[in-house]
């Protein structure tokens, strides 16, 4: 298995060791030993399946409390999927990290506690699959506007299709700062900025974003 470092600290992609021959292939989406290794060290709860169309577009989402952590990757098709940094006083708050995830590349990402998730399908349809650290609480439920211009996303379909909740999210920078994960919550960061008051703290200095095809 390979393993891929993002400039988002504990955001990882994943490349399974694949086995194939005449008859089809094998892969083992799941191992606790091999990705405890790799420093998923949270216990996985919670397994869930969405099927989409092309143009759907379902984020940014997260919670809190009852923080998730997720292993994402997909069945059928293909998606464009993003992490953003949100925990209060990161280095990288606000920068997002985007990967194509697809059932040709059988690429896994895993978005950390403390990081908003979302995804656009750029395939007819997509068969997506994700494991999640912490069960699905509605009333923890937070979203972020999927074009929030300060976070930048570039994403690849225009006009996306929204759930009517997503299309009422907030914007990053008016969220209350209670209602945004504490900067602890990412296990394998080890960049703490101790002190840091969020007060309508904005993204920090722009980096170039990281988009991995």
């Amino acid at each position: 298995m390979k393993i891929i470092e993002t400039l988002l600290p504990g955001v990882l992609i994943f490349e399974p060791r694949v086995f194939g021959d005449h008859r089809g292939f094998f892969l083992e989406t799941w191992n606790a030993e091999r990705y405890h290794n790799a420093g998923i060290l949270q216990q996985f709860v919670q397994d869930n399946l969405s099927f989409s169309s092309y143009g759907v577009l379902r984020g940014l989402h997260y919670q809190k409390p009852n923080m998730q952590g997720k292993l994402v990757y997909v069945l059928q098709g293909e998606v464009f999927d993003v992490a953003v940094d949100i925990r209060k006083g990161s280095r990288t708050f606000g920068q997002w990290v985007g990967v194509t995830l697809s059932s040709e590349n059988k690429r896994q990402f895993y978005v950390p506690e403390g990081f908003a998730h979302g995804f656009c399908v750029t395939s007819e349809t997509a068969l997506f699959a994700y494991k999640c650290t912490d069960f699905y609480l509605p009333t923890a439920e937070h979203g972020i506007r999927w074009d929030d211009p300060d976070i930048g996303i570039d994403w690849p379909i225009e006009n996306p299709i929204l759930s009517e909740k997503d299309q009422k999210a907030l914007l990053l920078r008016d969220l209350a700062e209670e209602d945004l994960p504490e900067l602890c919550v990412a296990k394998r960061d080890v960049d703490i900025d101790a002190g840091i008051s969020l007060k309508k703290q904005q993204p920090s200095s722009p980096v170039q974003p990281e988009v991995l095809p």
